[in-house]
């Protein structure tokens, strides 16, 4: 008699999509809360008496704990504990920074004896600064370990599966969260006409996505189970499937790590700094008020939203992956360059949105071939570890650019030598993308092939 095959939760398509909405959605909260204040540059400066350099400090802050060492503990975390743990962890992390960061900003803080403390040092930062870097800081170590996380269970889910497809609508639900930010961040100040408002509407959106991934560990408990009867998962790892600290070192001797961390530090670093800053650089180089500034910029997400999971669903079924960070790096230097050339010396709206909805592309082109391609050049044991390396060289770019950014525009008062900074930025990612497909094609690791056969 033929053999009975065990059915696993994950062979249900509504089981797995239902998953990957749950994870996602926490993503999509957290990447409101990244840019909850982007569109208030100016007030917050306003309000608090911030400066750019202020500004660009507190935006430098999100990342300072990951790029000391604490991505790579949640690497290892991650693969010792699993996602569920490592997930719950995340998130809680996320809600008490916002906790954290709206104590600093709110007003009846100001007038504590514990801001006046903070005021009488390091006086070129405010209280209220110092406060909300400390609560962002301990929203970015809880955000980056999301996102590893989030990135090992869908590898997880669909593994054999539309993996990159689930990769491509994740991040798309995500950079939703940035296009929902920038319309709604400016309403909720207009209507309660204070920064803290924004922020409080964003945490308690953050709290909702904790519960939702609390939701997800129970169905990723019961996939666990249907592994285990089904064989193809132990209840105990083996020794030689178990993690080990000195499987760092391998991913650290790998060409192929080192290659897509350089090129992924290189290519977010001219976006997300670029992605704080940007309202303002509209606002100052068109000549608009804060809120038409945002409302403009809010339409970079579109793109990426829309295209990234056809994107995946294309890798999935045809490849190319490689070929994508090619082009998708390609596009972004050809932006950056515009917004510094072109725009300032032909000032139009039109001009403006067109130019952010290519960036667009180029932010839907490489995140969809990127994050899938790891799992194909990194043992899954140590897949966790890895995610958070390549995340952890990404957060110091992250974190030093936008001290380097604020630092020029407070000394040039503009934001020429910003973009060019950008624009090379996006060179040198070109550059590693280059070698990643000339290795892929030495060493035949399939990203240029499909997943679903």
């Amino acid at each position: 008699m033929p053999e009975k095959v065990q059915k696993l939760l994950n062979d249900s398509a509504a089981a797995r999509w239902t998953a990957l909405i749950l994870i996602a959605s926490m993503m999509f909260f957290a990447y409101m809360f990244v840019d909850v204040m982007s569109p208030l540059k100016s007030m917050i400066e306003a309000e608090r008496g911030w400066t750019s350099t202020v500004f660009g400090t507190y935006a430098a802050s999100e990342f300072i704990l990951n790029v000391c060492g604490f991505l790579i503990l949640a690497g290892i975390i991650l693969d010792k504990m699993g996602v569920r743990y490592t997930g719950v962890l995340s998130a809680s992390l996320m809600v008490a920074g916002a906790l954290i960061k709206f104590i600093g900003i709110s007003s009846w803080f100001q007038d504590t004896a514990f801001c006046a403390w903070l005021n009488s040092w390091w006086t070129a930062l405010p209280g209220s600064a110092k406060m909300a870097s400390l609560g962002f800081m301990t929203f970015g170590c809880g955000c980056e370990m999301a996102g590893t996380t989030v990135s090992k269970a869908i590898a997880k889910w669909f593994k054999g599966k539309e993996m990159s497809l689930a990769m491509g609508i994740e991040m798309a639900i995500a950079r939703l969260g940035v296009f929902a930010v920038m319309w709604i961040s400016p309403l909720i100040y207009n209507k309660f006409g204070t920064v803290v408002a924004p922020l409080a509407f964003c945490s308690a959106l953050l709290v909702i996505g904790l519960i939702f991934f609390i939701v997800f560990t129970f169905m990723d408990r019961s996939l666990d189970k249907d592994l285990i009867a089904a064989g193809q998962m132990t209840a105990e790892k083996s020794p030689e499937d178990e993690f080990h600290l000195s499987d760092l070192g391998t991913i650290f001797k790998s060409k192929m790590f080192w290659i897509v961390a350089l090129m992924c530090v290189l290519y977010y670093s001219a976006i997300f700094p670029f992605q704080r800053y940007a309202p303002n650089f509209l606002q100052t180089t068109l000549g608009v008020d804060a809120d038409t500034a945002s409302h403009l910029f809010s339409f970079f997400p579109i793109l990426a939203m829309v295209l990234t999971p056809f994107l995946g669903g294309f890798i999935s079924y045809k490849g190319k992956a490689a070929t994508m960070l090619l082009v998708g790096s390609l596009i972004m230097v050809a932006c950056h360059l515009s917004f510094a050339l072109l725009l300032p010396a032909f000032p139009s709206k039109w001009l403006a949105v067109l130019l952010i909805l290519v960036l667009g592309v180029s932010f839907s082109l490489v995140p969809a071939a990127l994050w899938p391609s790891v799992p194909k050049i990194i043992d899954e044991k140590v897949l966790g570890s890895a995610y958070c390396l390549i995340f952890w060289v990404q957060n110091i770019g992250l974190c030093l650019v936008p001290l380097l950014i604020g630092a020029m525009l407070d000394i040039t008062g503009g934001y020429l030598v910003p973009m060019l900074i950008f624009s090379s930025f996006g060179v040198l990612a070109f550059f590693f993308t280059f070698l990643l497909k000339v290795e892929d094609k030495k060493k035949g690791y399939g990203l240029e092939l499909p997943e679903v056969k």
